[in-house]
């Protein structure tokens, strides 16, 4: 068979979620499936360490795809051109995006559906391209994989499709991810915090991670609270709205947050694996990938009750009202006060990562392949 694969996220050192969901599941379906052609479509030039087996054949086509009316040149007309040329059996978009004007059988990987529920966190042309489009994709599809049931019967109900078209595929962690010991933990926070404990956040710097909310909880547990812990925040304001700017200005405690920036995969393992806690207060979710990487770091975790970070955490986390402030800021004040928690909560988190790994998110999403090639 030969299988096309939307590849334009995988790009050199700055991998975000979707791209690295992407990056570790291909990986393992073409090195485990020789007798298989994948053609990894590229917008731009590609590094070799994305060539993962022979069996892959890399493609670049323009224009670079990073915008709603390129998005439209290359997949309805660079997509396209590129299937005809190579007579693809499938084709598989591991961001969702499929091409209209092609009828090859496709299968698209919907991460969540937050546009439909939060879109003004967007932009404006974004925001049309995205509810225009996506439920076109979601029809187009012989399939869809998606990454938790919570996405699922968003998708069944935002979109009236079958239940029965959408297979569930649950992300993994990277595999870095590990205890810290303690002297490079020791050697850390020395380095970011001045040798205080710190909770941390990782993640794009977007509205929908709740970093309003998180600013201000911070600043009320540090208010009402006789500690010196630090909050460090892991990520690129790509996203760093007015809002956001006025409530992290607005802190008291503005000085005791610490802005990393974007990280390397191992400074990132480092950074998670020495914290105090993991705080996740997104109010919208499809999976929640930090929450399962902090599991195999060992690290407590506070997340959200809301959306799939409930189902992805099980009961291995404080789970909190992200809408709530003082929900968010008591979390915080049980962690950082209550060792025998930390320690229960790392317990619960060393059975509960057992569930995710990205062999298994492999196997699955091979599965899901198989089905629509019959």
């Amino acid at each position: 068979m030969k299988i096309a694969v939307n590849t334009r996220l995988l790009i050199k050192d700055k991998l975000e979620g979707i791209g690295w969901v992407a990056y570790e599941t291909l990986k393992r379906i073409t090195s485990q499936h020789p007798e298989h052609d994948f053609y990894f479509i590229f917008d731009r030039k590609y590094n070799d360490e994305f060539i993962f087996s022979e069996n892959v054949k890399p493609i670049v086509t323009p224009p670079q795809a990073r915008h709603p009316f390129l998005f439209y040149l290359w997949f309805e007309h660079a997509i396209p051109r590129v299937l005809k040329k190579i007579k693809a059996d499938l084709f598989l978009s591991p961001d969702g995006y499929l091409s209209l004007s092609s009828d090859v059988p496709s299968i698209a990987v919907f991460h969540d559906l937050n546009f439909e529920h939060y879109p003004n966190d967007l932009p404006f042309l974004e925001r049309k391209h995205y509810k225009y489009y996506f439920p076109k994709y979601a029809h187009k599809a012989k399939r869809i994989v998606t990454v938790s049931e919570f996405s699922k019967q968003d998708i069944v109900k935002q979109y009236s499709v079958a239940a029965n078209k959408i297979d569930v595929v649950y992300n993994g962690a990277n595999e870095n991810f590990k205890p810290v010991d303690e002297s490079t933990q020791k050697a850390i926070r020395e380095k970011y915090t001045q040798g205080k404990p710190y909770f941390v956040f990782v993640g794009a710097l977007h509205p929908r991670k709740n970093l309003v909310n998180l600013f201000k909880a911070f600043d009320k547990f540090r208010k009402t609270n006789n500690t010196e812990t630090k909050l460090v925040i892991v990520g690129e304001k790509m996203w760093w709205t007015g809002k956001i700017s006025e409530a992290y200005n607005q802190m008291q405690f503005k000085n005791e947050v610490i802005f990393t920036g974007r990280l390397s995969a191992e400074k990132l393992c480092q950074i998670v694996g020495s914290a105090l806690a993991l705080t996740y207060v997104s109010y919208f979710e499809g999976f929640g990938i930090p929450i399962v990487e902090a599991f195999y770091s060992d690290v407590p975790v506070i997340t959200s009750n809301v959306t799939s970070m409930p189902e992805i955490a099980g009961d291995a986390a404080l789970l909190i009202d992200p809408f709530s402030i003082d929900s968010i800021a008591e979390a915080m004040k049980k962690i950082n006060h209550d060792k025998k928690l930390r320690e229960n909560l790392i317990i619960k988190g060393q059975k509960r990562r057992q569930e995710f790994n990205w062999q298994k998110s492999a196997d699955k999403l091979w599965k899901s392949i198989e089905k629509v090639m019959g």
